[in-house]
């Protein structure tokens, strides 16, 4: 099915879903587009905050007319895919353009905090999905072993350097650095 087809089906889905009680993403993967429930924790929602505001603060300075949100759709219509990571960092003045997704070419970095019941999404189909997009850094976040891999040098349509953390550590990403210490695991106390 070509691009045009699954972009009009993920319209429709997304309408749909607007109708639905509770929150829902429509992405296009490689199996084509997907309506999924999103019910992230706290402890997700809050890892995510953490991270946003971190960047932000030094996107002012490293990119200043760019910003780390949470949830705009990222589209690449030429390999056919278009993700909602967790947060991203794009242009600000891209969030007031018409449209659903924000051009995967003007994305600096995506970041997603794994789920516990659905690692394979960050782990395996969004860590091909953002290279091939050509997205230039990549972060996962796992609340569940308290690990974070940072993902960059996309080439060929994969990174070409991935580096392991724990959270505690202050993580290296592009041009800036996160710090972890306050990161929480799911199903544990501080």
């Amino acid at each position: 099915m070509d691009y045009a087809k699954m972009r009009a089906i993920a319209a429709d889905l997304g309408a749909y879903a607007e109708r639905l009680e509770g929150a829902w993403s429509v992405e296009i993967g490689p199996s084509g587009p997907i309506l999924a429930m999103m019910c992230p924790s706290k402890r997700h929602e809050g890892t995510v905050r953490r991270i946003c505001k971190q960047l932000d603060a030094q996107l002012l300075t490293s990119h200043p007319d760019y910003i780390c949100a949470n949830g705009p759709e990222i589209e690449h219509p030429a390999i056919g895919r278009m993700r909602r990571p967790d947060a991203v960092v794009i242009p600000e003045a891209a969030l007031d353009e018409e449209g659903l997704a924000v051009d995967a070419t003007q994305v600096l970095a995506t970041v997603e905090i794994v789920s516990p019941s659905n690692p394979n999404n960050d782990y395996a189909e969004k860590l091909a999905d953002y290279p091939a997009m050509g997205i230039p850094h990549y972060m996962i976040v796992d609340p569940r072993t308290g690990t974070i891999e940072v993902h960059s040098e996309p080439c060929g349509g994969r990174y070409s350097r991935a580096e392991p953390y724990i959270f505690g550590d202050a993580v290296p990403f592009g041009p800036w650095t996160v710090e972890t210490s306050e990161f929480r695991r799911y199903g544990k106390d501080g």
